[in-house]
């Protein structure tokens, strides 16, 4: 039994956002939570919102028991890239890329059902 959570289009890099999730993946839900809360990234507050919503929805969709949940998957793909420009020296102008991610959390029992 597993349930999903996806965040689309977050201004977060996704080189920055893979270094939380690497920490959290594979985790039960309630010390995945305990570890983004107090972590100092930026990530991590926007991956325990998505951890969060993924548990929810599979308590209250598919009646799972919060305690035996795990992280099964939490992916970070690339998002779509704002492009913008920055002043540089002698007049000229440096293309500046504010990168966006898509987050998507998969939580799951841990057994088959």
């Amino acid at each position: 039994m597993e349930a999903k959570a996806i965040l689309r289009s977050t201004r977060i890099s996704p080189q920055k956002a893979r270094l939380v999730a690497d920490q959290v993946r594979g985790l039960s839900v309630a010390r995945a939570l305990a570890l983004l809360q107090f972590s100092d990234k930026k990530a991590a507050g926007i991956i325990r919102k998505v951890v969060y919503s993924a548990a929810s929805n599979a308590e209250n969709n598919l009646g799972a028991d919060v305690d035996e949940l795990k992280v099964a998957t939490i992916m970070i793909d690339e998002g779509p890239v704002l492009k913008r420009f920055g002043a540089r020296a002698k007049g000229r102008g440096t293309r500046i890329l504010k990168r966006t991610s898509h987050i998507t959390v998969v939580v799951g029992s841990g057994k088959k059902a």
